[in-house]
C-alpha cells in the first residue's frame, strides 16, 4: 500500500508540473520586446517564424550578428536567406550557418562555440514556445558565463489551452515535458559536484621545508 500511494503521489506531481508547464508555454507569447544583446540565434524546426524573427530583431538592432543553428545540410546560403527574408547587405555581413547540430543538444554546443569565438557574453535565443524552456536549460549547460533571453514563437498548431483535446498536441506537449524533466534532473545532479572551477584548480604546492645550514 505504501508503493501504491508513493507512486499515486509521483504521477499526481508530474501531472500538476504538466499542466503548470502547459501553463507556461501560453503565457510565454506574444514575448515582449528583448534587451540588446551581443547576438541572436534561431534554432531551426518545423517553423520558419524562427528564423524570420530572429532577422527582425537583428534588422531591428537587437544584436549585432545572427546564428542560425541546425541548418540542414542540403540547405545554401540563399535558402536560409529567402526563409528569413533578410536584406542582402545584412545578410552577407551579419548571419552565420550552422550546420553541426542535429538536435538540441548539438544547438547548445554550437551556439556556445560560435559565441565565445566572437566573444559574446549575451544572447538572445529565438525557437517555438514549447521548445524555450529546453532550450535554455541546455545552453545554460553548455555556456553557463553567457546570459541568455528566451524570445519565443508561437505555434500555430499548438493549443496549449486545451492540448489534451488533440491526440497530437497531447504527445507533443508530454514528451516536450518529459525531456525537460530529463535535462532538469541531469543539471540537478550535475550541480552536486564539483564547479568547473574548483576542477580546474591546481593543488597548492607542498612547501619545502627550509634548507639547513651547511657549516663552513
Amino acid at each position: 500500500m505504501k508503493s501504491l500511494a508513493l507512486f499515486l503521489i509521483l504521477v499526481f506531481i508530474w501531472v500538476v508540473g504538466l499542466l503548470a508547464f502547459a501553463a507556461r508555454i501560453e503565457r510565454s507569447t506574444p514575448p515582449p520586446e528583448p534587451r540588446p544583446a551581443d547576438g541572436v540565434v534561431a534554432l531551426t524546426g518545423p517553423a520558419s517564424a524562427r528564423i524570420e524573427e530572429a532577422m527582425r530583431l537583428l534588422e531591428d538592432g537587437k544584436a549585432r550578428r545572427m546564428l542560425v543553428s541546425g541548418v540542414n545540410r542540403k540547405a545554401s546560403r540563399e535558402d536560409i536567406r529567402s526563409v528569413a527574408r533578410a536584406p542582402g547587405r545584412i545578410y552577407d555581413c551579419c548571419v552565420d550557418l550552422g550546420y553541426t547540430a542535429v538536435d538540441t543538444v548539438g544547438n547548445a554546443e554550437e551556439t556556445a562555440a560560435w559565441a565565445r569565438a566572437h566573444g559574446f557574453r549575451s544572447l538572445i535565443v529565438v525557437t517555438s514556445d514549447y521548445h524555450i524552456p529546453r532550450s535554455i536549460l541546455e545552453l545554460k549547460g553548455a555556456a553557463p558565463e553567457i546570459a541568455f533571453q528566451p524570445y519565443p514563437v508561437d505555434t500555430d498548431e499548438l493549443d496549449t489551452r486545451r492540448w489534451w483535446k488533440n491526440a497530437r498536441n497531447a504527445r507533443r506537449l508530454i514528451f516536450e515535458y518529459s525531456k525537460y524533466l530529463v535535462i532538469l534532473g541531469r543539471e540537478a545532479v550535475l550541480g552536486l559536484g564539483p564547479s568547473e572551477q574548483s576542477k580546474g584548480e591546481a593543488p597548492a604546492p607542498a612547501t619545502a621545508p627550509p634548507a639547513k645550514a651547511t657549516a663552513r
